[in-house]
């Protein structure tokens, strides 16, 4: 009798802590908590990085602090749709992770944020720019932003997890929630420096720099990389003192010395790139970046690391409006003035992606699909697109203001029209994506 106490009992607490732990480690499934659906309103959330790479220390060599950031763009939902700010309140918190200065040693970051980015002071868990792990965001031109928050791959319960959660919910002025969504906030410190500089890697990388240059940084700790090798990442533009960019002299040093791209970009565990159809086992790096030395020498045609990346048109060809080579793609606009990464999702992890919760929106909004897919594609339900094909049979079973079947086109939409040159990419896709 007792035991079949103790059972039921264990039992009752493992009913009680399973939701509590699916909600603070955000490790659940997509529909786990339903997102407020609203008629009026559709609002999209992305980081605009693929995998920040962080620090696990800060009292040695420092490539990277802390920093993530989060775009927003809400759309008024009508014929047509409105992106808009006004009237409105855009709140995010970390699902799960409310502090990083108490975890593992990135409190190192604000202990020497004096010495490494000339900060006079830095209350706990606040970024270089003074966003936390949760707040009120910003508006940006026709955007939300919060940058430079300080996120740490390791949530309350000590778990640590590259693929954080942010929510993020849509007040309108009377604080009623009009909208929420999902973003995945991706920060690693999956460096693996030890494969080559030993298991005191940092400190390694400093005596072999000194030995090397004749530089005196063993006694010159903390330092940061960019201090001399100038980062647009860190806003460090120009080559610096040394007369390198950082991502020329780390590429350039480590092209012949048998590092792979997940060594430093991380990793091996971490695999930042996560697009099912950008993705090969070593995450497809060079395919659009090019092999590290082709990354160190660009910058000698005038390429500055991080300010002049790939664009979707090196291979997207044939397909119009998918960017030019003078706009990154995080910051690319198409359809309907939307940022690309609004449809089509973060870099490096475009929908469908390997991992669940970066495909949150777009089975958020298209809870029909069959499996993640872009927003708008009409993959979710077909088994490819069709062109202009058909389009008196796509009228009549999606068309108008009351469609026989709702598609992705209503997620902003209230009426589809005939005119194609006014869909996405003007509907001259081959396959869906």
């Amino acid at each position: 009798m007792m035991k079949k106490l103790l059972f039921t009992g264990f039992i009752f607490l493992i009913c009680l802590l399973v939701p509590v732990l699916i909600t603070v480690t955000g490790c659940s499934k997509q529909n786990d908590t339903p997102p407020v659906f609203s008629s009026d309103y559709a609002v999209f959330a992305w980081n605009d990085l693929g995998m920040h790479c962080l620090n696990p220390t800060y009292d040695k060599a420092v490539i990277l602090p802390p920093y993530n950031n989060l775009i927003v763009q809400v759309v008024e939902r009508g014929n047509p749709p409105q992106i808009v700010t006004g009237d409105l309140t855009v709140e995010y918190k970390l699902l799960g992770n409310t502090t990083s200065y108490n975890k593992r040693e990135y409190g190192g970051f604000w202990d020497n944020v004096t010495a490494l980015f000339g900060v006079a002071t830095l209350e706990h868990d606040v970024g270089l720019t003074g966003n936390r792990l949760n707040g009120l965001m910003t508006v940006v031109s026709d955007h939300f932003e919060a940058t430079g928050i300080p996120a740490t791959p390791v949530n309350d319960l000590g778990a640590w997890d590259p693929l954080q959660v942010a929510e993020i919910t849509v007040k309108d002025k009377s604080g009623k929630t009009v909208a929420s969504t999902r973003a995945t906030v991706p920060t690693s410190d999956d460096i693996n420096c030890a494969r080559c500089h030993g298991q005191d890697a940092f400190n390694d990388v400093l005596a072999r720099h000194d030995e090397e240059n004749g530089t005196n940084l063993m006694n010159s700790k903390p330092v940061l990389c960019a201090g001399c090798h100038g980062s647009a990442a860190l806003g460090k533009m120009g080559k610096g003192s040394s007369g390198k960019y950082l991502s020329e002299a780390l590429h350039g040093f480590h092209a012949d010395k048998g590092a792979s791209c997940y060594d430093c970009h991380p990793g091996n565990t971490t695999k930042c790139n996560r697009s099912a159809k950008h993705t090969a086992a070593d995450g497809n790096c060079t395919k659009c970046h090019g092999t590290m030395e082709q990354v160190a020498a660009s910058t000698n045609s005038g390429r500055v690391p991080w300010v002049n990346e790939p664009s979707c048109s090196d291979c997207h060809t044939g397909v119009t409006d998918v960017g030019s080579t003078a706009v990154l793609y995080r910051n690319s606009t198409g359809h309907g003035d939307l940022m690309c990464s609004a449809c089509h999702g973060s870099p490096h992890a475009m929908v469908p992606s390997l991992k669940d919760v970066d495909n949150y929106q777009s089975l958020q909004y298209q809870p029909y699909s069959k499996s993640p897919k872009t927003l708008g594609s009409c993959g979710a339900c077909h088994g490819s697109s069709r062109g202009d094909d058909d389009l008196e049979e796509f009228m009549e079973a999606h068309g108008g203001s009351k469609p026989e079947k709702e598609n992705g086109c209503y997620i902003c939409h209230t009426s589809v029209e005939y005119n194609i040159s006014k869909w996405p990419h003007a509907f001259t896709w081959k396959n869906s994506n």
